[in-house]
């Protein structure tokens, strides 16, 4: 595997702890709709959160959340809502964005959570 895609794997095992300390209960990890990913699907209370995870090595160039343009987020919508309709949800729904900037062999990474991000 690639350093980068290694590199999100940890991310995304970060951002899954940090959720879980706030109390979400995880229900998908790294989920597919062909071409696109969700990668995780959390249940904070009644409402289903799809949560992007961005992680950097640090903020040198930008800031991680910046990533999340506007074909990522039409990426997300349309994958969500296949989520939904293949699951026959009906659940109050919410896009998060955590960021997560470290790497493994580093100090404490930083956590951000931006909660309703779009």
């Amino acid at each position: 595997m690639a350093a980068h895609n290694e590199l999100g794997v940890w991310g995304e095992r970060i951002a899954e702890a940090y959720l879980r300390r706030k109390g979400y209960v995880i229900v998908e990890r790294d989920w597919h709709s062909g071409h696109r990913d969700i990668d995780i699907i959390a249940m904070d209370g009644m409402t289903m959160v799809f949560v992007e995870v961005k992680t950097r090595r640090n903020r040198m160039f930008t800031d991680p959340e910046m990533a999340v343009d506007y074909r990522k987020i039409r990426n997300l919508r349309l994958s969500a809502n296949h989520y939904v309709k293949f699951k026959r949800l009906d659940f109050d729904l919410r896009f998060d964005v955590v960021t997560v900037v470290g790497t493994p062999d580093g100090p404490t990474p930083e956590i951000d959570h931006i909660e309703d991000a779009f």
